[in-house]
């Protein structure tokens, strides 16, 4: 497999769940290769490769694209204004409108530097449908009464919807007016801040986007409330209410099965309920819901902090801190030429190693630093594959640093098998005795 394909493969995995179709493009010479088909610049006529996409592309946008959308994509397909802006930012995205068979569909067009800062990939998703829902929304929240009381990013209830309902419950609670029971989850959704500064406003927009259908379609018959930038309130009713705790449960497993994956929101959560006898007003039950989100905000930040070191904590013989922040170093140096696959490396004098945190998550290994990672790393491994993998283990420890191509078998942790491809290597000290060993990992498709 050539090195190419290694990085189309890897893209692919990469961003076909986000992406309706992906280009891989030369920025020196221009020349191009499609990765994942696009359905409807297929129809339009480009290419799946050729020398200049760039000049494809336009030629295409010219042919296609809505005359009153023209110019801006010109704007965002012209090879040099791609490049000035992408050597300050992460991504540059344009929205436009293709006429394809007498019809008019929005895509929404990504470009993305890639990590050898010699490439761009280009990302394109139909997102006609989101167009048609935002529209519909848009006739929706016409009115200025639902205006006042909708977030519009989110189109559930906002703050001010928030407050009026808090201030009721209060009055029914001075007033001894009858209360329905009721409870209230508060929701904080993590790294807001962080995907703003690295990935962009639009990214985070999108994250709380995500955070809102998260929270709506698990409590589906109770009102939610976006009150602040990352945070949601829910007011338990009725059967939600009555189904509390197993719901609340069922939120923080889909939380926590994001964290893992990374393939969607981490939202921490507190709850607490109403009690007439010891409650004086909502605020008391708001706050207590606050609190235990808190600790359970703070139980995901340190959550991972705590596996990676557990194992740590019950070696007697630690690797010295400097030969550790050696490791460190090259494992760095190795990710910058990984192109996007797992990586590993260990010091074999110490039998100590570190894994790509990806790599720690899909598979669900308790730390991304671990003693005697081998064996560990062999129970992850296909029954029937043990064998394949042994051996050429031994062949890249027999070859010392000549690459060796591996390939077999790991469970991932969602229990799915996926078939890997790894480039071994072995690193000799000045004696020629063998000192470090590591790898590049590719994960080929699941079976």
């Amino acid at each position: 497999m050539s090195k190419n394909q290694d990085a189309y493969k890897q893209i692919a995995l990469t961003l076909a769940t986000h992406f309706d179709g992906l280009y891989y493009v030369d920025i020196e010479s221009g020349s191009f290769n499609e990765v994942v088909a696009v359905d409807e610049l297929k129809e339009a006529g480009l290419p799946s490769r050729g020398k200049d996409f760039f000049k494809a592309a336009a030629k295409i946008a010219r042919k296609s694209v809505h005359p009153e959308d023209l110019d801006a994509a010109l704007e965002f397909l012209n090879k040099e204004n791609m490049i000035k802006y992408l050597a300050g930012h992460d991504s540059k995205v344009s929205i436009y409108r293709l006429v394809i068979n007498g019809g008019i569909i929005h895509i929404r067009n990504v470009g993305l530097l890639s990590e050898d800062k010699k490439h761009i990939v280009f990302c394109f998703k139909n997102v006609e449908s989101e167009y048609r829902a935002a529209e519909e929304q848009r006739k929706n929240l016409a009115s200025a009464e639902l205006l006042a009381r909708m977030d519009v990013l989110t189109g559930i209830r906002n703050k001010h919807a928030f407050s009026e309902y808090s201030e009721y419950v209060e009055d029914s609670i001075r007033t001894e007016r009858e209360i329905v029971p009721f409870g209230i989850v508060m929701c904080d959704m993590n790294d807001l801040k962080l995907m703003n500064d690295t990935r962009g406003h639009s990214y985070g927009d999108e994250a709380l986007q995500s955070a809102s259908r998260m929270i709506s379609e698990t409590f589906k018959n109770s009102p939610v409330y976006r009150i602040g930038g990352d945070e949601f309130v829910v007011i338990l009713t009725g059967n939600d209410f009555k189904n509390r705790e197993k719901l609340l449960k069922q939120f923080r497993e889909k939380s926590e099965a994001n964290r893992i994956a990374r393939s969607g929101p981490v939202v921490a959560c507190g709850m607490a309920v109403y009690h007439p006898e010891k409650d004086s007003g909502f605020d008391a039950v708001f706050k207590r819901a606050d609190q235990k989100m808190y600790k359970n905000k703070n139980k995901l930040k340190s959550m991972k902090l705590m596996e990676d070191f557990r194992k740590m904590d019950k070696i007697k013989k630690a690797i010295p801190d400097e030969r550790k922040r050696l490791l460190d170093a090259f494992f760095g140096a190795m990710c910058t030429m990984s192109n996007g696959g797992y990586v590993y490396l260990n010091d074999m004098r110490y039998d100590f190693s570190r894994w790509s945190l990806a790599l720690v998550n899909d598979f669900n290994l308790d730390s991304e630093y671990m003693y005697h990672a081998d064996s560990i790393w062999q129970n992850y491994v296909h029954p029937d594959d043990v064998e394949i993998y042994r051996n050429a283990v031994d062949a890249v420890l027999c070859n010392n640093n000549d690459v060796q191509q591996i390939w077999y078998r790991a469970k991932k942790a969602d229990g799915t098998y996926v078939l890997l491809t790894t480039r071994g290597f072995v690193l000799v000290d000045s004696e020629g005795k063998p000192e470090y060993f590591g790898g590049i990992i590719i994960p080929e498709g699941n079976t």
